[in-house]
Order: C-alpha cells, then structure tokens, then sequence
C-alpha cells in the first residue's frame, strides 16, 4: 500500500475525438463474415453495451491530443507551466518507438529544461501508476507540480481489424479473438498534481493498493494494428484479481467501503465486465458513473475522463470520497481513495 501525505488533484482536461463510430456500422463492414459464422446482427452492442465508440482525424498523432488535453489542464489549475517538475505519459498508444511521447509533449508545451519527462506504460492500468509514481515525487518534496499525460487512438487497430475480419476464411475461433478490439474508442486526457500547501482545489490523494495475477499475462497482448484477446478468461480472471483487490483495500485504506464511498470513477470495458467486477466487490453499481456506452474502451485514458464527467455531472460534492478502480491485461489491478 502506498499512503499519500501532501499531494492533491489540481485540475482534469480532457478532449474527445469527433468521429462517432456506431457498433452498427461496424457490423455492417463484416456483415458477409457475420452471416456466414451464424452470428445476429446487434451482437457487439448486446454483448458489451457499447453503442459508439470516437475516432480523431486520420493520422492524428497521441502527442498532439495529449498536448492539447494538457494545456487545458494546465489552464483550468491556473498554474505557471514554468513550476511543474515533472510531466509523465501514460499511453497505450505511442508516436514513435523513441522517443517519448512524454518528451514529445514536454517540448509541445514548451515545459521547463528541469522538469523531468518519461513515459509510464501498464495497458490500461498506466494513469494510475503515473498518478502515484508523480505524487511520490511530490510527498518526496522535489516538486510542486506534476502533470500525467495521455492519448489515445484506436482507429488504426479497429480499421486493421474490421479488414481483417472480412476475410472469407476467418473462422469462429478468430473472430472471437478478435472481438475485443472492436470496442476500443480514443481519448485525451491530462492531469495536473500539486502539493497540498498550494492547492485551490483541495481534492486530496489519500493511498493507493495494487495486486499483480501476472500468471495470465498472455489473455490479451495487441501491437498497433491488432490485438488478440481470450475474453472468457479476461473477465474471469480480471474479475477475481479485483475481489482480491477490494478486500486488500479495505484492510489497508481508511474508510473504504461502499457505504463510505460516495462514487466510483472505474476503468470500464463493457456492461457485462462492469456488473461483474461490481458484484464481485459487493459495490453498489449505481455509485459508477459510467460513459462506456458512448466512449467504448480508451484504455488509460478512461478512468480520469470518467472522473471529470462525474464532476461536470454534478456526481461529486465537496468532502466525497471517490474511488479510483483501475485493471490493465497483465494481469494488474489498483484503486486509489481521493476525497473530494
């Protein structure tokens, strides 16, 4: 467990990508495989809930939206940029091999030469290791301010599998493999840190626990334009690790039950993981606020843009206390007490 001292979430900005994406359409382009495999049409919204997911821009680079989500972080904390010490990329999604997509948003922002930049990369666990990996820094007093990045986009591995899946050879097996890939949207987000005795905002990070199951390590492993995922045993496996989890937080974490937390802010896949994991934890479902509907799976980015929803939504007073619910293929899982 990992106990924070003097660190506070200063400011959320996010960007969504304009395209909307329907699962409809998407069925449409593997229609002629559908069929063939005796597959109903309306089976992707059915089995996940997800009714669209977004798309940017052809070419649009993780960097770009990553910068553009961070400058409105950066302006809504009202901070100098000059201050912040470290900026850390989360990114599933990358630019280049090398280098960073950290670095390449550092110089975008024009950030000081002594703030520290490096990607973290953990699927879609990252945020959450980049938000406790940033506030150590803080409590560590070698920053003030710290700024945790992310951009995603999952047109080019959606595309690639849409073609894939139309050839006239793929068999039940494949498609199934395939599956998963179907529902992955794109985001922006960013993240900006303070230490305590400079914060406006007053949202403190209060601890943090994390469980590795890395015995399933191979259920779900992609590259850019693929990605292979046994679902079954995700769900099954993702599921127990976050019951182990849960119960590893309310021993370590001060007042972590669900009748003490106000609204959770999960890493969400579809409807029918997002029951499963809430009934596995004994959590009240209606505390999630959930956007999977509309923003399919964007990876890291999800949790933090789930966060800053739930704000705008009005879902979260003052003195609430939110929990952070975080699973990344790995298997890893982590949750996070911040009171609002």
């Amino acid at each position: 467990m990992i106990q924070f001292q003097h660190v506070t979430i200063e400011s959320i900005g996010y960007e969504l990508a304009p395209h909307r994406v329907a699962s409809s359409w998407i069925e449409e382009q593997i229609a002629g495989t559908m069929q063939r495999l005796h597959i109903p049409r309306g089976r992707l919204e059915d089995l996940t809930g997800i009714h669209e997911r977004r798309f940017w821009d052809h070419g649009t680079m993780p960097s770009t939206v990553a910068t553009r989500a961070a400058e409105r972080a950066i302006e809504l904390a009202g901070i100098d940029r000059a201050r912040i010490g470290c900026i850390i990329s989360t990114s599933v999604c990358r630019d280049y091999v090398e280098p960073s997509v950290a670095c390449l948003v550092h110089g975008n922002l024009g950030l000081a030469s002594h703030c520290i930049n490096f990607d973290i990369s953990n699927a879609c666990l990252g945020f959450l290791n980049g938000m406790t990996s940033a506030a150590q820094l803080i409590d560590a007093g070698l920053i003030d301010y710290a700024l945790v990045v992310d951009g995603e986009g999952s047109q080019e591995a959606v595309t690639a599998t849409i073609q894939r899946l139309q050839a006239p050879n793929i068999t039940s097996q494949e498609f199934r493999d395939n599956f998963a890939t179907l529902t992955l949207g794109s985001g922006a987000v960013a993240m900006v840190l303070s230490h305590q005795r400079l914060s406006r905002s007053g949202h403190r990070m209060v601890g943090a626990v994390t469980l590795a199951d890395t015995a399933h390590n191979r259920l779900c492993y992609g590259q850019v334009d693929w990605m292979r995922t046994d679902g079954p045993a995700l769900l099954l496996h993702g599921v127990r690790l976050a019951g182990r989890t849960w119960q590893l937080a309310s021993t370590a974490l001060p007042d972590w039950s669900d009748d003490r937390i106000a609204l959770y802010a999960p890493h969400q896949v579809s409807a029918r993981h997002t029951a499963a994991v809430a009934e596995e934890m004994g959590v009240t479902i209606d505390k999630m606020f959930l956007n999977f509907r509309t923003l399919g799976n964007i990876g890291p980015a999800a949790l933090p843009i789930t966060l800053a929803q739930a704000t705008e939504a009005g879902r979260v007073r003052p003195g609430d206390r939110v929990g952070l619910l975080g699973i990344g293929s790995g298997l890893n899982c982590s949750m996070m007490s911040v009171v609002w």
